[in-house]
């Protein structure tokens, strides 16, 4: 294991927009089409994240009451997989950044604490927000307990359906949560009772109850610039503790992607490297079948909520309409991806794969029987894909070094492993008549 001295733990966020080569388009007003201002974001966040979202900075300091929670549980730690690769027969070294060891289990906390510390400075009494499996809901409830500010939770149907535990540890911290679609909005009154829900869904019901209330704001998981700035800390860490473990070069980073922020937290700073310094790092976002953002959406401007409330962004989508298969890897359902990310993927710099749930969970349980470690069905992504890449090196006999990005546990999804190991899990990927309906939604701009 790897770990950091506390001086020696990242006191700033790193901004790729500061090293991109071409700046990435800008976010479009829905109503005019044109780029969307600083008072356009007011009615949804506090000035410092506005300010964060559209920074060009190269680093961002972090202010000392978030550095002092971070403190908890930062740095995570950095393992080498040795019993797995001994497994697999693998020359490969395989690292993993382990993000499940914070107070919500996943890298979640790592921007609900600054969000919530920014809103508390101006009075907000509430935050609205989404989840899908339950890790960014269950971050933010227990960051807006430690500031004082009450949180309402929007949970996609499916998930709240089958992991009450998540759902039951919100609560925990002080979350009040709602099955998305609700009878409480307009945005979810659109859908039938029963509905399995979609992010882009939650995200508009939770927008809807935050436009309407002046003393509540809305808080974002993924996506937007601020959220994926927050999450450096991750990558910055990570290159800090492959040095203590002696790896001068990495040839791989690997992480899931659904919105984006896991994956760039970790793979910003190695971009930073490979466009600054000269790396040859390769970065690999890796996402489900049955929501294939990246390897099947088209890049283009969308709406990033369902009803149509948020701006307009220009990133892979698979059109704002679209509702996913209600896989176990809840965090990965998401219509659209990080604009900054999608940027990244078009411009050549990030490459991207899709994969089978059962191949993940196939990955997920050998890893746990080796490493002790059982990861988060998003994470399981990350790992099947590694796998993958650690084996094509023992064919090739190449001794590569893999950095993994194994962004939570799984121990509230035991009943995602329980049905794996009953053999009742069931791939569903994306039909292309499916695809070709959803991205009909998508609307033409310019």
């Amino acid at each position: 294991m790897f770990t950091l001295d506390p001086d020696e733990q990242p006191t700033q966020w790193y901004n790729i927009v500061a090293d991109l080569p071409t700046p990435p388009p800008p976010p479009l007003h829905p109503g005019t089409g044109q780029p969307v201002g600083p008072q356009d974001l007011e009615p949804l966040f506090p000035p410092e994240l506005i300010a964060q979202e559209v920074t060009t900075d190269r680093f961002v300091d972090i202010p000392e009451p978030v550095l002092d929670v971070y403190r908890q549980y930062r740095a995570t730690p950095l393992y080498r997989a040795r019993r797995w690769e001994a497994k697999l027969g693998t020359p490969a070294r395989i690292y993993y950044k382990y993000e499940g060891v914070s107070p919500a289990g996943s890298h979640k906390t790592n921007t609900a604490v600054p969000q919530v510390y920014y809103n508390s400075l101006h009075g907000v009494k509430r935050l609205t927000t989404e989840t899908g499996a339950g890790q960014w809901g269950t971050a933010l409830a227990y960051a807006t307990a430690l500031f004082g500010v009450d949180c309402e939770v929007w949970q996609v149907g499916a998930s709240f359906d089958t992991k009450p535990a998540r759902r039951t540890l919100i609560e925990v911290f002080g979350g009040t949560v709602h099955r998305s679609p609700s009878r409480l909005t307009e945005a979810g009154k659109a859908f039938p009772e029963g509905h399995p829900g979609s992010l882009g869904i939650a995200i508009s019901e939770a927008v809807e109850v935050a436009a309407q209330d002046p003393e509540t704001k809305y808080a974002l998981g993924s996506v937007l610039n601020h959220v994926l700035l927050h999450q450096t800390v991750i990558g910055e860490e990570t290159l800090k503790q492959l040095a203590k473990a002696g790896e001068a070069h990495v040839d791989l980073v690997v992480g899931c992607a659904g919105g984006g922020s896991n994956f760039a937290g970790l793979s910003f700073p190695f971009l930073r490297e490979n466009l600054v310094n000269g790396k040859s790092t390769r970065l690999l976002a890796v996402e489900p079948a049955s929501c294939p953002t990246l390897t099947r959406g088209e890049y283009r401007y969308d709406f990033g909520d369902t009803a149509g409330m948020t701006p307009l962004m220009k990133m892979y989508t698979l059109g704002h309409d679209f509702v996913p298969s209600p896989i176990h890897a809840g965090g990965l359902r998401y219509h659209g991806m990080a604009p900054l990310v999608s940027h990244a993927v078009c411009e050549g710099m990030i490459d991207a794969v899709a994969l089978h749930q059962s191949e993940c969970f196939t990955a997920a349980v050998e890893f746990a029987r080796t490493q002790g470690v059982v990861p988060a069905p998003e994470s399981s992504h990350a790992i099947a894909q590694a796998r993958i890449e650690a084996l094509a090196a023992k064919e090739a006999g190449e001794e590569k070094v893999i950095v993994i990005g194994l962004s939570g546990h799984g121990l509230l999804e035991l009943g995602a492993y329980e049905k794996f190991l009953a053999g009742e899990l069931e791939d569903d990927p994306l039909s292309e008549a499916a695809l070709t309906a959803s991205l009909q939604s998508v609307p033409t701009v310019g």
